[in-house]
């Protein structure tokens, strides 16, 4: 039976050969081609998401606080009329 020793000497040296080979400079060159082309489309990053994210969530909830305030002085209007 195999044992697991076994299994990292062959993954080790499957990674040593990947690394130095040409699937690695293949890599490579796949990596910069994607980042130059992404470079040229209008993107954000991550970060840039969140932080925007969280700017819409606080106008969102200084909209609902504020939709319930105009709420509240309509009411008060509406009961000083009567």
């Amino acid at each position: 039976m195999l044992n697991a020793q076994i299994f990292e000497e062959i993954t080790a040296k499957l990674s040593a050969v990947t690394e130095s080979g040409p699937a690695k400079d293949i890599e490579k060159n796949v990596r910069a081609l994607l980042t130059q082309g992404f470079s040229k489309l209008d993107l954000v990053t991550r970060e840039e998401f969140d932080i925007q994210s969280q700017v819409l969530a606080r106008a969102r909830e200084q909209l609902t606080a504020l939709e319930a305030r105009v709420a509240e002085l309509e009411a008060q209007r509406d009961t000083a009329a009567k």
